[in-house]
């Protein structure tokens, strides 16, 4: 699996996980992003996540085709 770091700004307490997707280039698109977290295909800590307003911080891991994504 792979593991990419996605770091949050100074200012920024959290990263939503629609967001998290884009900034990362595994989604195109917000619409993309919102099927595939809906579809069930995104996990959050090691839970499906289908919220896509869903807040990630610091520490916090996502999953998505067999990419880890990790906020820092």
């Amino acid at each position: 699996m792979n593991i990419e770091i996605i770091p949050l700004h100074e200012q920024e307490e959290y990263i939503r996980l629609c967001d998290l997707l884009k900034t990362a280039g595994a989604v195109e698109t917000g619409g993309h992003a919102k099927a595939v977290i809906q579809n069930g295909e995104v996990t959050v800590n090691g839970k499906v996540c289908t919220q896509r307003g869903k807040k990630l911080r610091h520490g916090d891991r996502a999953v998505y085709q067999d990419t880890c994504f990790e906020v820092r």
